[in-house]
């Protein structure tokens, strides 16, 4: 009877460690190391370079696409996930944003790197770390730095609207507002006009730079031509246009060329170089493209680390569009 009972002892003990794996405990018990999965999920990196390499194959937008659901994810209570989970009857998360709504995209691809994952290394690796992973991948894939992603985050249980419509920056945002805001994330000047050159690769909606195409002066007259050639006045708010004219999959420093030539897209792009704080920044950049690498890497690193409040319920979903 004695072996009996230690092997209920023993079973009880495995299921603790299993409902200890997926709910996390609260975020303070979150120390990152790049070699977190090493010995749990040795194949992790493979899994999640091979995801990003099939949808950036596919559709090279997506790289962008999927580096700015890193960045609303870590901007709202840290990198936890919570960007990647679905409203329900009972719940509104930030999907639903204004930030968010009809324009983050790339949540199929993060599903499917999940899916292999998860055959692979069942109930051990977040949906947080697979995006940060992602993330870094889609920059590298279109020609831009790579760099070592500590890893360990756990998945946020919930997800927040507000903190979404009041946290990320808006396209019409002022030079202040873009150093304020990042400023609340523990994030430099420096670290924001880095940072905002991941507008080297994607596209935006018309109506984000509408105003700033047939209102703005400091604009260059060919660009806003060209530019208003496929956003109209009225209608076509979702027309789509590259932020960088010269090369819009490419992961380079001509975003910052652009600037300096007032060919930002977005009012908040020009912001960055219009007589500003950031203007000497931005010329380096636009000249010293391993300075800019070199300073988008390390602004990536420190945005990464951004992790949800003390206290606050975490888990490592199965599902990365609902909590276990």
């Amino acid at each position: 009877m004695a072996g009996v009972v230690i092997t209920g002892r023993a079973l009880v003990a495995a299921v603790a460690v299993v409902v200890a794996v997926l709910l996390g405990g609260a975020a303070e018990a979150q120390q990152l190391s790049p070699n977190f999965y090493s010995r749990t999920c040795p194949n992790l990196a493979t899994i999640v370079r091979s995801g990003m390499a099939s949808a950036v194959r596919t559709e090279p937008r997506m790289g962008a696409s999927i580096l700015r659901l890193f960045f609303h994810d870590c901007f709202v209570n840290g990198c936890d996930g919570s960007i990647l989970l679905d409203d329900t009857s009972t719940f509104t998360g930030e999907k639903s944003a204004g930030p968010n709504a009809n324009s983050a995209r790339g949540f199929e691809v993060i599903d499917a790197i999940k899916t292999q994952v998860e055959a692979s290394c069942k109930a051990t690796v977040s949906c947080a770390d697979i995006l940060a992973l992602a993330a870094r991948d889609g920059v590298n894939l279109l020609g831009g730095p790579t760099w070592s992603v500590a890893l360990g985050r756990k998945d946020s249980r919930t997800a927040s609207q507000s903190a979404a419509n009041s946290n990320l920056p808006g396209p019409g945002s002022s030079l202040a507002t873009l150093i304020s805001m990042f400023g609340n994330q523990g994030l430099s000047a420096r670290d924001m006009t880095a940072l905002s050159g991941a507008h080297t690769i994607g596209r935006a909606q018309c109506q984000f730079f509408r105003s700033r195409i047939y209102t703005e002066r400091n604009i260059n007259a060919s660009f806003a031509s060209l530019r208003q050639q496929t956003c109209p006045r009225s209608g076509g708010d979702a027309n789509l246009a590259p932020f960088d004219v010269q090369t819009p999959d490419a992961f380079d420093n001509a975003y910052y060329q652009n600037l300096v030539s007032q060919r930002g897209l977005l009012h908040s792009d020009q912001e960055l170089f219009n007589g500003g704080s950031q203007d000497g920044l931005v010329r380096q950049y636009s000249t010293n493209p391993s300075q800019f690498s070199s300073d988008f890497v390390s602004a990536m690193v420190k945005m990464g680390n951004l992790l949800p409040s003390s206290g606050t319920a975490t888990e490592v979903r199965l599902n990365c569009r609902k909590v276990n």
